[in-house]
């Protein structure tokens, strides 16, 4: 009974660890999360919804007009009944009117109607791809804290050995307080950096958490592991890639509701019909009567001016519209291939300073503190080898950030992934 119980309390405390530990959400999750939660995407979602609700009553007719009363009625009330040969006059009247509308003016109101949306699924769209570069930026720029913080904590011990190495090599006049000082300002400035690294982490976990709809203090990890694409785009035309935007798809599908506006104004032009039904109870010993009427409506010059106007106003706008597109496609392919250039240079940089200049630093770096430790060199020398390889690990992290912020503003631009 006690080993079930020991047995049972064990489980307890395994469940509860898991429960406490972190979650780690790689990028894939964090964008997957993003497309489903996010509640600006969300708002395009009802919206959408709501154009594709509203296209369902694209054919609806006009109500019919019913009306009630008299008609051709005397004021002499004596005149409604009859007398002697006199049957009466006036009768009561029941009316009912329905227009009936041209099937083209339908049709052309419903396809406006369910292309609406389009335009909207392209601006969220969009969004989505701006949302997704913002993640991918906070994501990175995480991961390079994370290195950062990693080489503050090696150092730190580093220095923390040295620091401690001094206190008892002076005892001894085997070492000198300038050094002791130096080590010491340099050990608390990496804690400082310490500290806004993980001022930088929680601000990052916040934005995410944000972008994800989620409580903003929830905890959760990430993957250590990126990618740096291998991009090389001076030769390649982009014109497939950029015509493959959502906002030049929404421009295109704007033009394509604007024609169909054009469409709408230019079948109302068209004449539509109607019918009318009057039917009479006549007062006294009149018979009942019927008056049964068609009616077309004739567009006549001055009736058509505005519908004329409009469609001169859209077509307008379409001339409009393909100025914006080449304007943005003709940005769109300066600021990639700009970019491209930066991204293959610090590429460059980066992998020069990680073949040649960190290898050759440590070494440096490497003979001083051994020089020191067998009291043939000085600490001063082996300080300024130890600053000299961590600012130039801090810089690399900051290239690599830049090669990562640049890869995303690439991706934002071609709209991949």
């Amino acid at each position: 009974m006690l080993k079930n119980k020991f047995y049972i309390a064990i489980s307890c405390l395994i469940l509860s660890a898991t429960n406490l530990a972190a979650q780690t959400l790689s990028l894939d999750n964090v964008l997957s999360t993003i497309k489903t939660n996010n509640p600006q995407l969300k708002m395009y979602d009802a919206d959408i919804q709501s154009m594709d609700a509203a296209a369902k009553g694209a054919k609806s007719w006009m109500p019919p007009q019913v009306g009630v009363g008299f008609f051709m009625v005397p004021y002499n009330s004596k005149m409604w009944k009859p007398m002697d040969d006199f049957p009466g006059m006036g009768s009561y009247m029941i009316s009912i009117q329905q227009m009936i509308p041209n099937t083209s003016k339908l049709n052309a109101n419903e396809n406006l109607m369910k292309a609406m949306s389009s335009v909207e699924n392209e601006n969220k769209n969009f969004t989505l791809n701006q949302l997704n570069a913002f993640a991918k930026t906070y994501y990175y720029e995480w991961i390079i804290s994370n290195e950062k913080i990693k080489i503050a904590q090696d150092n730190l011990l580093l220095l923390d050995y040295m620091i401690k190495s001094m206190e008892i090599r002076y005892q001894y006049n085997m070492d000198k307080l300038p050094s002791y000082y130096k080590a010491k300002s340099q050990y608390a400035a990496l804690e400082s950096m310490n500290v806004m690294l993980e001022n930088d982490i929680l601000q990052r976990k916040y934005m995410l958490n944000t972008l994800m709809a989620r409580d903003k203090k929830a905890n959760f990890e990430i993957d250590s592991n990126y990618e740096i694409k291998d991009f090389n785009l001076f030769e390649t035309d982009l014109s497939s890639y950029i015509n493959n935007r959502s906002d030049i798809k929404a421009i295109d599908k704007t033009k394509v509701i604007n024609e169909l506006k054009i469409e709408t104004q230019r079948v109302e032009l068209k004449p539509e019909f109607g019918v009318k039904l009057d039917h009479m109870i006549g007062f006294g010993n009149q018979p009942q009567q019927f008056s049964l009427m068609g009616m077309i409506t004739i567009p006549m010059p001055w009736t058509t001016k505005m519908n004329k106007a409009n469609m001169e106003s859209y077509r307008l706008k379409n001339e409009s519209l393909n100025w914006q597109k080449q304007m943005i496609a003709n940005e769109a392919n300066g600021i990639i291939k700009g970019m491209n250039a930066e991204f293959l240079n610090l590429k460059k940089q980066y992998q020069i300073t990680q073949d040649n200049i960190i290898p050759a630093l440590k070494r440096n770096y490497d003979t001083a503190i051994l020089a020191w430790q067998n009291n043939s060199g000085d600490l001063f020398v082996a300080l300024d080898a130890w600053e000299a390889l961590n600012m130039t690990q801090i810089e690399a992290l900051d290239k690599l950030k830049s090669i990562l912020t640049t890869q995303v503003e690439i991706e934002k631009q071609l709209e991949t992934k």
